[in-house]
């Protein structure tokens, strides 16, 4: 073993300074894009605009955010994962700073959907990506802690925002935290000459990081192909929350600013799921967790579909929010699973390429059903529906694929 090896490990493992530069470009972005519905109510009202208009606002950054990991997973995959981190942080901060000198909703969409589209969309992929190469017992924990920023940079960003405005202005913020923080990410272990979870890479020469399936043999296997099918129905309905929740509950005479403190509650169950799910799904086997959280979606949203008062609006809000954050966190290990480390971020990419589609098509569908019929029932049953859907997508998998999934093999 090298002297920086041997050195490396008596320090903390290079891959949680990784991790921890993959939460704040979560926290930063997601942070900056999931809090929208806070802000659906006035800027329909300054706008003069429908509920389902402004609703595709989100939809068209989240498309982006999505779409553009097919672009950004490869180049990551040949380039490294930082340059385009921090590009994608930089896009934030533009995009947050010109939405807030908007003046149409044409320029809201341009401002809000590209800058903070593009931005995450550059990010994302390569930071989640980069991830899942470092760690291989504690895949599923990892990729957990990282996407728990998403959680708390929806519960902690409203308030944040505000204490940092007297000082370098919340956008400015925004990019030193994003920005300065990306530049820990790094591609691969070996660069340091250790293996995955920090052991020597001798230790590490059966993990699948080095090898894998190429991105055309990914795409064209069963599992892929299943998992794009339960990605692709799942996400139809995920968003939702994210854009109408806050608008429900003032329709059923919440005060605006409990309605808004709803958002924050799917950040906390969010951060929990990331957390705990994330773990629990490295001993129970990922594939099975996804099925579990794909469950737990559909469950919460039936909670949703009676739901009238605030704190049942809340429970809800926590239960989806816990199994929301297992569904983002689990996912990406169960890629690295089933078609190891050489390309996982363009298959990553590729494969959320169908929750980019969901989300441009759910949370602006949603909003357009309410200007119709004045109600979110048929909106949330759909969703709820969608989800159970998902999850016998994901059992067909292992159906196929026998009783022993990869994921056992890295349990």
């Amino acid at each position: 073993m090298t002297t920086r090896s041997t050195l490396a490990q008596r320090n903390i493992f290079h891959g949680w300074f990784v991790v921890a530069a993959a939460f704040a470009v979560m926290f930063v972005g997601f942070g900056s894009a999931y809090t929208f519905s806070a802000f659906l109510e006035p800027l329909q009202r300054d706008f003069g605009a429908s509920r389902g208009s402004i609703s595709l606002v989100f939809s068209i950054a989240g498309f982006l955010y999505f779409a553009l990991g097919l672009v950004s997973g490869p180049l990551a995959d040949r380039f490294g994962s930082r340059p385009l981190a921090v590009a994608g942080m930089i896009l934030v901060a533009v995009g947050l700073a010109a939405a807030s000198a908007a003046r149409s909703v044409v320029e809201v969409y341009l401002a809000y959907g590209l800058g903070v589209g593009l931005g995450v969309g550059c990010a994302y992929v390569p930071a989640i990506g980069a991830v899942q190469r470092w760690f291989v017992r504690r895949r599923g924990f990892a990729s957990g802690l990282a996407v728990s920023g998403i959680g708390l940079g929806t519960l902690a960003m409203p308030p944040l925002a505000s204490l940092l405005i007297a000082s370098v202005g919340w956008r400015g913020a925004y990019l030193v935290l994003g920005g300065g923080m990306s530049l820990l990410i790094e591609n691969d272990p070996k660069h340091r000459g250790l293996g995955p979870d920090g052991d020597p890479p001798r230790d590490a020469a059966g993990a699948n990081n080095a090898g894998g399936a190429s991105v055309r043999e990914a795409i064209r296997s069963t599992r892929f192909v299943a998992l794009y099918l339960s990605c692709l129905v799942c996400s139809f309905g995920a968003f939702v929350p994210f854009v109408h929740l806050a608008p429900y509950a003032r329709d059923r005479g919440v005060a605006a600013s409990s309605a808004v403190l709803l958002l924050g509650v799917i950040g906390a169950g969010s951060t929990a799921g990331r957390f705990f799910l994330g773990a629990l799904a490295d001993r129970m086997g990922r594939d099975r967790a996804l099925i579990m959280v794909l469950t737990g979606m559909a469950l919460a949203m039936a909670i949703w579909a009676i739901a009238a008062d605030v704190r049942t609006l809340a429970a809800f809000a926590f239960i989806y929010g816990v199994f929301y954050g297992g569904w983002v966190a689990v996912l990406p290990s169960v890629v690295m699973d089933y078609f190891g480390g050489r390309n996982v971020g363009g298959i990553i990419g590729i494969l959320y390429t169908s929750v980019a589609f969901g989300t441009l098509i759910g949370p602006s569908a949603a909003g357009f059903a309410y200007d119709v019929n004045h109600s979110y029932t048929m909106p949330i049953l759909i969703s709820a529906a969608a989800n159970i859907v998902a999850a016998l997508i994901v059992v067909a998998i292992l159906a196929h694929s026998g009783t022993h999934a990869i994921s056992a093999a890295t349990r």
